[in-house]
C-alpha cells in the first residue's frame, strides 16, 4: 500500500495542473478531439462512425469534468444540512 500511497502523492499536484490548463485551452482541446475524429472517421470510410461518436462524447465529458472540477468543490450551488438532528415521530 506504501507504493500507490507514494504515487497518489506525486501525482496529486499534477491533477491540479492538468485541470488548470483544461480551464485555459478547453475550447483548442474540444476543437482537437473533433478534428482526430473526424481523420479517423475519413480513414476507417466511416464504418465505425458510430464507436468514434461515443468515444469523441466521452472524450469531451471527461476533459469537462476536468475543467470544472474547481467549481463543484467551491460548493457554488450547494445546500446546507440541517443544524439539529431529524425529528422524532
Amino acid at each position: 500500500m506504501g507504493l500507490f500511497n507514494n504515487l497518489k502523492a506525486k501525482l496529486t499536484p499534477a491533477k491540479g495542473k492538468v485541470s488548470d490548463l483544461a480551464q485555459q485551452h478547453g475550447d483548442k482541446i474540444q476543437h482537437g478531439i473533433d478534428r482526430a475524429a473526424k481523420v479517423v472517421d475519413e480513414r476507417t470510410k466511416g464504418k465505425y462512425s458510430d464507436k468514434i461518436h461515443t468515444g469523441t462524447d466521452k472524450a469531451k465529458g471527461a476533459m469537462d469534468r476536468l475543467a470544472h472540477k474547481d467549481e463543484r468543490d467551491t460548493g457554488g450551488g450547494a445546500t446546507t444540512p440541517p443544524s439539529g438532528p431529524p425529528p422524532t415521530s
